[in-house]
């Protein structure tokens, strides 16, 4: 991978997603429903199973190799301080990420997990070959007083994501979590998310890495007054994207994107991952069939998008780092799911009758 990245055209590929395969979802239920159990029992696990049948259009799957995408990009905003840290934190963050001892680094690691640390917007210099750099501007503008980018720049973005997801299914990925690292990107996740869906800033604005009593009403104040001053279209992510957004927030969105193309289960992190697969379902309706919800952020951000997406994530951890650090524990239950599936007996095989079952599923 070199800057001169490839870049699919995100639309074409857009247009060319499939749904379900409906055949994989009604053989893989089938088999679930004869497996030694009650009717249901196993909850979520065989959701997720079902799931991930319909996704690659095969009832046993093996997910074993597995990456997660870390988007890196600095954000404008931070000069109205609305974040404690510096912004210098993005940098030696992405590096760290790739040395491992970072809480993306010492899960992806526990999880049997490889990571793709992408710097799609970094304002910085380094010298690390295992940073992809696929930079598209150092860092985006403070969209508190002009657009974070230009639509250009976001559709780059996103179609840096698709290629890296690409590369990923040519090389045989069949999981893919979705991280990040930029200081500031709570107030961009924020940012988006209220634009697509209207929810005010007392609602979806949260104290990200940690803030003051005053810092944080002054972000929500921030926030509110650069919607107001740029007006983004809900109904065209791009144009959302462009004004308040992110640089790897944009990146994401390729990832969503180029996973439901090559049809590759896709795990969705915290508040700026799920600002990315709400996006990307604005942009193709439906998409999010193909996405598999870690665990409920803490940002409140992200209880507005759930409520539109309804991933029904699986973990309540009380986490909000971010980095991607809830797609190493899901990828577990995932991994559980997949086994229910693969290894466990069916009623026949164990000669046992199934009659008497009651379906008590709602």
């Amino acid at each position: 991978m070199t800057e001169n990245l490839k870049r699919p055209n995100y639309q074409s590929m857009l247009d060319a997603i499939l749904p379900l395969d409906v055949d994989a979802l009604t053989e893989a239920q089938n088999h679930m429903d004869c497996l030694v159990k009650p009717l249901g029992s196993l909850g979520k696990l065989e959701d997720i199973s079902v799931k991930i049948a319909g996704i690659t259009g095969k009832v046993h799957n093996d997910l074993a190799k597995r990456g997660i995408v870390i988007m890196a990009a600095d954000n404008g905003i931070c000069e109205e301080g609305v974040s404690s840290s510096p912004k210098e934190i993005t940098l030696l963050q992405a590096i760290n990420m790739t040395r491992g001892i970072c809480g993306i680094g010492v899960l992806s690691k526990w999880s049997s997990a490889d990571l793709r640390v992408v710097d799609i917007g970094i304002d910085g210099d380094y010298d690390n070959a295992k940073i992809i750099n696929a930079k598209v501007r150092r860092g985006t503008e403070n969209f508190a007083k002009m657009p974070a980018m230009t639509r250009i720049q976001v559709e780059q973005a996103i179609e840096i994501g698709i290629q890296i997801v690409a590369d990923l299914a040519t090389e045989g990925y069949k999981l893919i979590g979705t991280g990040e690292m930029g200081i500031g990107n709570t107030s961009t996740s924020s940012a988006v998310i209220m634009a697509l869906t209207g929810t005010p800033a007392s609602d979806a604005v949260g104290k990200g890495g940690g803030l003051t009593a005053e810092a944080y009403e002054k972000k929500k104040r921030v926030l509110e007054e650069a919607i107001k001053l740029h007006n983004p279209n809900p109904k065209d992510p791009i144009d959302v994207l462009a004004k308040v957004g992110g640089l790897d927030i944009a990146g994401l969105v390729g990832c969503f994107i180029g996973a439901a193309y090559y049809r590759i289960p896709i795990v969705v992190d915290g508040v700026i991952s799920i600002a990315a697969a709400l996006a990307a379902e604005r942009l193709r309706p439906g998409i999010k069939a193909f996405m598999i919800a870690s665990h409920i952020s803490k940002e409140p951000a992200y209880i507005a998008a759930e409520a539109e997406l309804q991933l029904k994530p699986m973990l309540a951890m009380d986490m909000r780092l971010g980095e991607g650090t809830g797609c190493p524990l899901a990828f577990q239950m995932i991994d559980a799911a997949c086994c229910i599936m693969n290894k466990m007996a069916t009623f026949e095989e164990v000669s046992i009758e199934k009659d008497y079952r009651v379906d008590n599923r709602e």
